[in-house]
């Protein structure tokens, strides 16, 4: 029997079922770097133009900063990375204090050991509920994929998840 208890916290457990990959989205702001952490992030929503997607919570401090940037800095976290994803993610101190960084001349910040960096730009955005779905247009990218186990989130935790070696 399907259940109708939609309150958000509940959902949130519910929605925490679904494994999804972390990336971190961070550029320069005012000579300093800014960076907001997103689950809900999707690579390969269109592949002409080059398009990803991720939400933002309307209540975010950091996505009105970064929206207004030249280039974003999409880092896809590896699966060593959950202490970095949560100090990024934190509302307080300095959250790249000890944060290996490298940025471009256009001003996004990627994490180094991050398994896929794209250097993106805002293309547009959209309400959905108490989020903005922001779609982003890849203008570059880096890849350690093949190297690098990804950082899930599953069941409100992280977790590494284990890419099979065919050699």
């Amino acid at each position: 029997m399907l259940r109708d208890d939609l309150e958000p916290s509940v959902l949130r457990t519910v929605f925490g079922q679904y494994p999804s990959g972390v990336a971190a989205l961070c550029g320069f702001v005012d000579g300093a770097p800014e960076g907001i952490v997103a689950s809900t992030f999707t690579v390969g929503v269109s592949l002409d133009p080059p398009l990803v997607l991720f939400a933002a919570q309307n209540s975010s401090l950091t996505w009105p900063l970064l929206r207004r940037r030249d280039r974003i800095g999409v880092s896809v976290l590896a699966s060593g990375q959950g202490d970095v994803c949560r100090q990024i993610a934190s509302r307080s101190g300095d959250r790249f204090s000890g944060v290996a960084v490298t940025s471009t001349a256009t001003g996004a910040v990627f994490l180094d050991d991050a398994g896929l960096w794209l250097d993106c730009s805002l293309e547009s955005e959209t309400a959905a509920g108490d989020h903005t779905v922001a779609l982003l247009r890849v203008h570059g990218y880096e890849t350690r994929a093949n190297s690098v186990d990804p950082l899930i989130f599953h069941g409100s935790a992280f977790h590494g998840l284990r890419v099979p070696s065919f050699a």
